[in-house]
């Protein structure tokens, strides 16, 4: 096996990383890296159901969609993220304790007791403070997991927290548990890069001439391509959502206004707009307009700027009516 320290902390280019050593590679990984303050939601998630758009833009938070299912979470730089990358022998795909025992065992030798609970959650005193995933291709098995060391809770709650119920879908949908950071029940000063050392440390004991090699420039420049491509693109980390029902409705100075969008892979497929407005032109040739555009709000207000909003909504603004969306 070969162990890796990832010392890059941009989350697209990280979740790269795994799929660049999962489907194209065939040895063995261990891989111990960081992200930069992102969210990363499940395969099967929807995303802009899972976050709160309006924190994530003022925070200039990153979002990234992830290859392994399960629910989103939220990353720092005092949140330590560990990657196996193993081949198939039959029992490793839905084995989640057999990779965890490693971290327990650290944790162990730093005088915290930890353990495995439920499908995939490592807990202290009853407390979760890493969630684990994989997944499978060909005959190769993923796994990888969340360590909150020192994250900054507030700002885990505030990104992962949508504000109103919106959405209708059958995604996958986060569980909310009580979290809390493993340098809480520490009675010394270690920070998260010392942690990362003790992981390696812990893991590399066992084996004779074995070391932490960083990634190669070749490896890095294979790994941007599909960074680039994939992993950065509104495509992956919105558009392929799984197809959901949103409403939304506002109450402003012209009236209310009530937004009804079916999406599918991202796109706008029907829009329905209602309310006790009053507006020059039939708000159904708005909706027409609308009509097979991205759910996205720059491409929202891009197609809004090229008409008159006056004339579908009096004394409603341009700004007012794209923030529905």
């Amino acid at each position: 096996m070969r162990y890796i320290d990832n010392l890059n902390i941009n989350p697209y280019f990280n979740l790269a990383a795994e799929e660049y050593f999962l489907r194209y590679k065939n040895d063995e990984y261990f891989i111990l890296w960081r992200d930069e303050p992102c969210v990363v939601v499940g395969k099967n998630q929807n995303t802009l159901s899972e976050i709160d758009m309006d924190y994530i833009e003022n925070n200039k938070v990153k979002v990234v969609r992830r290859q392994t299912g399960g629910g989103a979470v939220f990353h720092d730089l005092g949140n330590l993220n560990y990657t196996f990358i193993v081949n198939d022998d039959g029992k490793s795909f839905n084995d989640f304790e057999r990779f965890c025992k490693p971290i327990i065992g650290v944790l162990e030798t730093l005088g915290i007791k930890a353990e495995f609970s439920g499908r995939n959650d490592l807990l202290i005193d009853e407390k979760k403070f890493s969630g684990t995933a994989q997944c499978k291709y060909k005959n190769r098995v993923m796994h990888h997991g969340t360590l909150l060391f020192s994250s900054d809770i507030t700002n885990l709650s505030g990104a992962l927290k949508p504000k109103k119920i919106k959405f209708q879908d059958k995604a996958v949908k986060s569980v909310v548990s009580r979290i809390t950071n493993i340098s809480e029940h520490l009675n010394y000063d270690l920070d998260v890069l010392a942690f990362k050392n003790r992981i390696f440390e812990y893991i590399l004991k066992n084996e004779e001439n074995s070391r932490i090699t960083p990634l190669t420039p070749e490896e890095i420049d294979d790994i941007e391509k599909i960074r680039k491509e994939k992993y950065e693109t509104w495509q992956w980390n919105f558009g392929d959502s799984p197809k959901y029902d949103f409403y939304n409705e506002g109450k402003f100075q012209g009236g209310t206004v009530e937004l009804n969008l079916k999406v599918e892979k991202g796109i706008i497929k029907d829009i329905k707009i209602f309310g006790d407005f009053f507006g020059v032109k039939d708000i159904s040739d708005l909706e027409v307009i609308l009509k097979d555009c991205e759910h996205k709000k720059d491409n929202v207000k891009k197609i809004l700027k090229t008409i008159n909003i006056s004339e579908y909504f009096s004394k409603i603004t341009m700004e007012e009516f794209l923030h529905l969306f």
